[in-house]
């Protein structure tokens, strides 16, 4: 048996990640694994500066940034080429330093097992947490407090029996907790059979010359394919890459057939050594609903896509992030069953977005676009398209914004909640706070406090006074920050902010407008009726 607030079945970065996150706030947990060892296969690379603001509150910026093994000369932007690989047609693409002002950290870009590795090795610095590898999950049954785990040791078929209060599950696409739990989910299974290669050859590096070499990943529109990808991806500065595509059905592990394909699709031949070559099924798939009593999902358990603009892996960081303050508020009675409810409403609607309005949609418009458009029918019907095209901007990075407007917990938000959104520094309500600088010019998230933080602008007293009181008889964990207002506090255009443990927006305004016991009562899920709107 298991004497540990929390079980996370899934040891993959999302599972550790929430585990830190959940130790940082005094639970202790035990993480389950099945695999022995890191799988050496390069994906989830693509992390966007919100995943940057998580390093930097787990602790670990320093040693992801040491563990890349991409220069920061190489940057973390794309390009769209036409035809080939070596085509004349290029744009830039998913450049996400176009939104860095927005945020507290940098992106970064390193395989997967790179980032596990960092994330293992800080999650044994963290006080209980603790991580059994080589362990499958086998069943799992709820009773009213707890949850029991049935488990197997691969090695040894040894089982054993656990129990917590929570359980999340964090295993994968496949998740058992989710079957377990009898959690169902939709599936938009689009017929495509895709490869995955990895391969090292410093003569492609030299091929793409200096300006197409620098970018970290490439994107080849065949106009055959229909919208779906041939998409490169540096895996690291010496000529190793990733590449996946559409192939027949039929196609297996032949190296001759994989090279003849890539040569296509670059447009001339190279030489290359192969490393890895696997195969995966193009879909979408989301989970009806993220909560079954003491059961949570998260990350690919919860929501699985095509690897399309690197959402996956940050959207699974978002969601442990989402989760881990409202089981601890649950936890530590702060929080309630509303709370925790919350994250299925706030997170389901975001990755929905995701996909139809990001992942979906861009294979769409690449669709779209071959079909109208053809160099071979009409040069300069086609140039004229491409050129707009460039010139359109990056709504890719730009309009990917996620939100909790529409939230059950937070006061005065406008909209729903999504993925959707424009990038302002005005601070609104179920919005990512952003970063400006203090009067005294330290960074507020060098401030904000792993509880909620209330910034009072220019002085007011009676609101902090009544924010305090408010907190201390809810048992509310609060920081107050009270800063003079100055030109770039004012970019927040409001006098009261209060930040959510995950650094989101939980009400803004320049007065309160609901008593500050309301406020903090509804933003903890203990009052969710519908507040009224921020003048």
């Amino acid at each position: 048996m298991s004497g540990c607030d929390v079980i996370v079945c899934g040891g993959g970065p999302v599972g550790v990640g929430l585990a830190i996150d959940l130790g940082q706030r005094g639970l202790s947990c035990l993480v389950i694994e099945r695999h022995t060892r890191l799988q050496n296969i390069p994906k989830g690379q693509n992390m966007t500066q919100r995943t940057g603001e998580h390093f930097r509150r787990w602790g670990v910026s320093r040693q992801i940034r040491a563990a890349s093994p991409i220069p920061d000369s190489f940057g973390n932007s794309g390009a769209v080429v036409y035809g080939t690989l070596l085509g004349e047609y290029a744009h830039d693409w998913l450049n996400r330093s176009n939104v860095r002002a927005f945020y507290g950290a940098d992106n970064e870009r390193l395989p997967q097992y790179d980032t596990e590795r960092v994330l293992r090795e800080r999650a044994a610095q963290v006080p209980g947490v603790d991580i059994r590898l080589g362990w499958t999950v086998t069943g799992l049954t709820q009773a009213a407090d707890r949850v029991e785990v049935e488990i197997r040791q691969t090695a040894s078929d040894a089982t054993e029996r656990l129990s917590a209060p929570w359980v999340v599950g964090c295993d994968g696409a496949g998740s058992q907790v989710r079957g377990f739990a009898g959690i169902t989910q939709t599936e938009d299974d689009r017929g495509k059979r895709m490869a995955l290669i990895v391969f090292r050859s410093p003569e492609f590096d030299r091929l793409l010359g200096p300006e197409r070499g620098a970018k970290a990943f490439l994107n080849v529109m065949n106009p055959a394919l229909e919208g779906y990808w041939q998409f490169f991806g540096r895996v690291d500065a010496e000529g190793t890459w990733f590449f996946h595509a559409p192939v027949p059905d039929s196609a297996g592990e032949d190296q001759a057939a994989f090279d003849a394909l890539l040569e296509r699709v670059v447009g001339q031949p190279f030489a290359k050594e192969f490393h890895y070559i696997g195969f995966w099924n193009l879909r979408f798939a989301l989970a009806d609903r993220y909560r079954a009593g003491r059961v949570f999902i998260a990350g690919d358990a919860a929501h699985v896509h095509p690897p399309y603009g690197g959402f996956g892996i940050n959207t699974g960081f978002e969601d442990a992030r989402n989760l881990a303050w409202k089981l601890a508020a649950e936890v530590q009675g702060w929080g309630s069953g509303a709370l925790l409810d919350s994250y299925g409403a706030e997170r389901h609607s975001v990755f929905a977005d995701t996909r139809d309005h990001f992942i979906a949609r861009m294979i769409e418009d690449d669709r779209a676009f071959t079909a109208a458009h053809d160099p071979a029918r009409d040069r300069a019907e086609f140039e004229a398209a491409w050129n707009a095209r460039a010139a359109g901007g990056d709504p890719e990075v730009s309009r990917f914004l996620p939100n909790y407007a529409g939230s059950p917990v937070v006061w005065g938000g406008e909209g729903r909640s999504g993925a959707v959104g424009e990038h302002r520094h005005r601070a609104r309500a179920g919005h990512h706070l952003s970063p400006v600088a203090l009067a005294d010019g330290e960074s507020v998230f060098d401030r904000l406090s792993d509880g909620f933080t209330l910034i009072s602008l220019g002085g007011n007293p009676a609101a902090v006074a009544d924010f305090t009181a408010a907190a201390a008889a809810q048992g509310v964990p609060l920081t107050i920050i009270e800063t003079p207002l100055c030109d770039s506090t004012a970019r927040w255009q409001a006098r009261l902010i209060l930040i959510r443990p995950d650094h989101f927006v939980a009400f803004a305004g320049d007065t309160p407008i609901a008593p500050a016991a309301a406020i903090l009562a509804r933003a903890t899920g203990r009052a969710p009726d519908t507040a009224p709107e921020t003048p």
